[in-house]
């Protein structure tokens, strides 16, 4: 396998065991564990992510919460801003989907060389 011709910089394919990361790369790769550092936004993001059809209202996630429907509101706003997240207004309420591309940057930055299988088909094809 070579992987000559792969950018530093190419979000999926750079492993920390495998070469350093760049200014930028760890800039935006800390913003999102940033995010998910808060145990209410990772288990709003394990919610959407799990819910059925791939996307979840605010309306069908509060009631797991103990919390006000603005706060909820805030946790789903620092998760979009890092990118995990996008959503969509739907007449009252707003709708959210995990971005299956942030969920693999992150997945494939952690991988170590003794996991054999690539984080993502961009991986095994920038690999192969």
């Amino acid at each position: 396998m070579s992987n000559q011709g792969r950018s530093v910089d190419d979000p999926c394919c750079s492993p920390l065991t495998r070469e350093p990361l760049t200014g930028t790369r760890a800039v935006d790769l800390a913003g999102m564990f940033k995010a998910l550092g808060d145990p209410v936004r990772l288990r709003l993001l394990s919610l959407v992510a799990s819910h059925a059809g791939g996307e979840a209202c605010v309306c069908d996630i509060s009631e797991s919460f103990d919390l006000s429907q603005p706060t909820i509101s805030h946790h789903l706003k620092v998760l979009r801003e890092a990118g995990l997240l996008d959503c969509e207004r739907r007449g009252t309420w707003v709708y959210y989907w995990v971005i299956p591309s942030a969920l693999q940057q992150l997945s494939a930055v952690l991988l170590t060389e003794s996991e054999s299988a690539p984080a993502s088909a961009a991986c095994a094809e920038v690999l192969a």
